[in-house]
């Protein structure tokens, strides 16, 4: 059954002051968002409307107690101009498993979907034709219930703002592995995509740029030996021909892209081993030559490769590939993506 969607649309859009051809990443906001209530126990109608600030009591828990989540998509145009969505049902069942985590109402499919669907439509021209470019979506739920007693709140509101967005460059980075801080601990939130989970990596982080790194190379927090994930992003590690990655855990993220990367690369006959691996594994590779390959694994680049990394004072350098695992598989990605090739698993949707 579709959701009923109160539509109020701009008085005066503003795409004609946004320079397609340089997008920077996120910074650049579409003119229509999706606002939907979580009151008296059930969700109000889905209203789009006009992007623009949000009105909060000082009071409201989201400001005290953290509860906010959020997800990553991007929306795609093809060379015929179809819209397309890559994998949405797993970032609303993603929403909904952070929700359940963090004690916010979980969101029904069609309010989410023919919401996001709608949002859209209306939106449809921010979606950039540009190779490369994409329009991200940012799904988020909070407390928006007031009172300061440490308990969940009574409302929640779910928000879908988009922006159109570049190609996103990152560059090869350089990483720290991290010896002393964790990003997320056992029976904790660190699977869940909640807020607090970022802000609490930004201080470890700027103390790697510091010391002249780009990014971290998160460890288990108990005895920091073993690797879970890059910054922000899963992590993938080459050793030899077999690519490997942690398991999901209570402290590592169920990435889509992780997934839609180890499906690929099974299909490319590219050994892939899920399982646990050491910092120390990872070292001895570097030392013998066998570490070929590290990239992270996420919506934002869909795969950033990593150039080096450091570990007790020691910089490891990663060879130059001719044909790295990391290209072939982001274009094999991107092209089911951006619809230059055949979607053999059902991943991209059309709107």
């Amino acid at each position: 059954m579709k959701s009923n969607i109160t539509i109020q649309l701009t008085e005066k859009s503003k795409i004609d002051t946004v320079d397609f051809d340089n997008l920077p990443f996120g910074s650049v906001y579409s003119d229509h968002m999706l606002e939907c209530d979580f009151i008296n126990g059930e969700w109000q109608t889905p209203v789009i409307k006009p992007y623009a600030p949000i009105s909060l009591d000082p009071a409201a828990k989201i400001f005290h107690y953290g509860q906010s989540i959020f997800e990553g998509m991007k929306a795609y145009k093809d060379t015929e101009g179809n819209t397309m969505l890559f994998r949405p049902l797993e970032n609303w069942k993603r929403l909904n498993k952070s929700a359940e985590r963090l004690v916010i109402p979980q969101i029904p499919e069609d309010i989410f979907m023919d919401g996001l669907k709608k949002l859209l439509e209306v939106d449809n021209n921010w979606i950039p034709k540009n190779e490369g470019s994409s329009l991200y979506i940012r799904p988020f739920m909070f407390a928006s219930g007031i009172g300061f007693h440490a308990s969940p709140a009574d409302t929640y509101k779910l928000i879908i703002c988009t922006a159109p967005s570049g190609a996103y460059f990152a560059g090869k980075v350089k990483v720290l592995i991290e010896e002393k801080y964790a990003r997320a601990a056992n029976g904790g939130v660190g699977f869940a995509k909640a807020g607090g989970n970022y802000a609490a990596q930004f201080y470890p982080t700027q103390l790697a740029i510091e010391k002249g790194y780009n990014q971290v190379i998160w460890t288990d927090d108990n005895s920091h030996e073993y690797i879970e994930e890059a910054g922000a992003m899963n992590v993938f590690i080459r050793i030899n021909d077999t690519l490997i990655t942690s398991p999901t855990s209570d402290r590592i993220l169920d990435g889509i892209t992780r997934k839609s990367v180890i499906q690929i690369a099974k299909d490319l006959k590219i050994d892939v081993e899920v399982r646990k691996i050491s910092v120390s594994e990872v070292i001895a590779a570097a030392q013998s030559g066998s570490l070929k390959e590290m990239f992270g694994a996420g919506t934002a680049a869909v795969i950033s490769p990593i150039a080096g990394f450091g570990y007790q004072g020691t910089d490891y350098d990663l060879p130059k590939l001719e044909t790295p695992f990391a290209n072939t598989i982001k274009k094999a990605i991107t092209d089911i993506q951006t619809n230059k090739s055949k979607d053999p698993y059902g991943w991209r949707v059309m709107i």
